[in-house]
């Protein structure tokens, strides 16, 4: 998944970039207004974590920026306000949710597994297609109850794609849901981690649609 977050806090922001990439999330991080408005307009992201009090403006003028233009992204309010009125501000402006600093980590990506969930019409925290089992919380695979060991960017492909069953996902669209501004990719990076995903977990678990991209089946 691809995060941006809006954060001039130089500790947290730097808290925040390495710990969810320990858990293979791709977070491009910038420190205010004029650069968020900047990175929403040019990449596409699956979330944003969202300071409110930015050196050049609030962050609800990009909340509010990011909803006039028909953005449903996932939103998170960092705030260090910890009032009725900035929750309410938030909440009616177009935010899922928020985060009181400070904040545990852990916290903050349950947080983002759970609105992850809700837009993608989940309520379920599995993700299944046919008998592959896939725990984003315990980041486990499984395939008829048996588990499998995948390396972390095969796990983040089938979970990229476990997310959105039925539907077919190019090869940039993984790679831009992969990787963040600062990572190389290789021309045949996700051909490579498909290849092994399939010897572990069969051939049939990720389909090839010819010259399109790649899909699960619902399940």
């Amino acid at each position: 998944m691809r995060i941006l977050l809006v954060e001039d806090d130089k500790i947290i922001g730097d808290g925040v970039v390495e710990g969810l990439g320990l858990d293979d999330y791709a977070v491009d991080w910038v420190e205010n207004k004029r650069s968020a408005l900047t990175a929403l307009a040019a990449n596409t992201y699956e979330f944003l974590i969202l300071d409110l009090g930015l050196p050049d403006g609030s962050g609800l003028d990009v909340l509010r920026d990011v909803r006039q233009k028909g953005n449903d992204i996932p939103v998170l309010i960092l705030t260090a306000y910890d009032t009725i009125q900035d929750k309410v501000k938030g909440l009616d402006g177009g935010a899922d949710d928020y985060l009181i600093k400070p904040f545990d980590l852990d916290e903050l990506r349950v947080r983002i597994r759970a609105l992850s969930r809700r837009a993608n019409g989940r309520s379920s925290p599995l993700l299944k297609t046919g008998d592959v089992t896939l725990d984003p919380a315990k980041r486990l695979v499984s395939r008829a109850g048996t588990p499998v060991n995948l390396g972390p960017k095969e796990f983040a492909i089938l979970q990229t794609l476990m997310e959105k069953p039925g539907r077919v996902l190019s090869k940039a669209q993984i790679e831009d849901s992969l990787y963040g501004w600062d990572m190389e990719v290789e021309s045949n990076t996700i051909e490579v981690h498909i290849h092994g995903i399939r010897k572990k977990l069969g051939k049939d678990c990720i389909q090839t649609v010819r010259h399109v991209g790649y899909k699960v089946e619902e399940a």
